[in-house]
């Protein structure tokens, strides 16, 4: 059910209805046009991971400031963004079940839309539910380059499925799906560097044997919030898969030498109850915040810890009892693990300068088929 907005325009952020998904305009719209400035003197272009914002409204700001299209992860997101108006689309994942491809297909006569595969039988689904919908679809071969998740080894599997895609007269070779997934969060500098060097080697034998045998990767896609600047650095990427950076997570930002973007992303929460001293509950719990990649942090509040959840309270301990949040006070949380925690909520309450500007539906929420 669509939850009634939390706020309306003009309103006070102290008087937004809590829990509520907050948006910093000013440090979303910074995180938008740093990336663009970072890529564009690579010549990379930025393929912006919508499984993040799950908004065609999002997706659209990114692609007014360069971005060449989007990537989802389900075929229920692709539906929310080109119903949206987004015209460009990859699902940067496998999609197997016939009744998905055919809604995949369909959606062909209002956006490109293309898909990965690793495997002949994944090429031949995409092939039927394509010939049936009188299209060709462009499918990228998907390989592993480290993540140990999906994909085909680099190299001569990659390359007898691009050829199995490109002998289709249902079918575009469509180019590599190289994502390194765990890279991302890897704690330091030298560990993501050195993983996205093992990634490197892998993709660009792969690029150099399809050249050899007559095929060109119009799009070599992958990266991530945490190590696109290697990718776009390195000569083989030509599409970036970013999607955190546009929010930043409290994850993001424990690596050493965090990604150059601000947290404009938080969980507005009341404290519904202090009953000790040191000690608030917040209406904010499981069902608000994800805590998957750790538990959300306190903005702008030193002293004060968001220490454990339960379903509906999350709990605020302080340093100093001097320190603790009155009852009734609104505290900004940032939180761990931002794509989950955006799936939980239907609107984003656009906030700037301290009063709400404007109210974004989350339209491809709980898009999980």
């Amino acid at each position: 059910m669509l939850q009634h907005p939390p706020a309306e325009p003009g309103m006070r952020e102290e008087d937004i209805d809590t829990p509520a998904l907050v948006l910093d305009l000013d440090a979303f719209e910074h995180n938008l046009d740093t990336m663009a400035a970072l890529l564009a003197p690579t010549g990379t272009k930025l393929r912006a991971h919508a499984k993040t914002h799950k908004s065609p409204i999002v997706a659209l700001q990114q692609m007014r400031r360069g971005a060449v299209g989007q990537c989802v992860q389900k075929v229920a997101e692709a539906e929310a963004l080109a119903w949206g108006g987004v015209p460009d689309i990859l699902v940067s994942n496998e999609v197997i079940a016939p009744r998905k491809l055919a809604r995949l297909a369909a959606l062909s006569g209002i956006a490109r839309v293309a898909v990965c595969a690793d495997d002949l039988a994944g090429i031949s689904a995409i092939e039927a539910a394509a010939e049936h919908a009188g299209i060709r679809m462009t499918v990228l071969v998907e390989i592993d380059c480290g993540a140990g998740r999906c994909g085909v080894e680099p190299g001569p599997q990659a390359v007898a499925l691009a050829e199995r895609i490109a002998a289709s007269p249902h079918l575009i070779f469509g180019g590599l799906q190289s994502y390194h997934g765990n890279a991302q969060h890897r704690r330091t500098p030298e560990q993501r560097r050195d993983a996205i060097a093992h990634a490197a080697e892998g993709t660009r034998r792969t690029v150099e044997q399809l050249r050899q045998r007559g095929l060109e990767c119009a799009i070599v896609g992958g990266a991530g919030t945490g190590t696109f600047q290697h990718e776009a650095a390195s000569g083989i990427w030509n599409e970036i898969q970013a999607g955190s950076y546009a929010f930043m997570d409290a994850d993001y930002g424990r690596n050493e030498d965090p990604p150059p973007f601000r947290h404009s992303l938080f969980v507005l929460a009341e404290v519904m109850s202090a009953p000790r001293p040191g000690f608030a509950v917040l209406d904010a719990g499981h069902k608000a915040v994800a805590v998957d990649s750790g538990l959300p942090l306190v903005h702008g509040r030193p002293g004060l810890a968001y220490t454990g959840a339960s379903d509906e309270h999350g709990n605020i301990k302080a340093e100093d009892p001097a320190l603790a949040p009155r009852l009734g006070e609104k505290l900004r949380l940032i939180p761990g693990h931002c794509d989950p925690t955006v799936d939980r909520y239907d609107w984003y309450v656009g906030v700037r300068k301290g009063r709400v500007e404007c109210l974004w539906p989350i339209a491809a929420r709980g898009g999980m088929a």
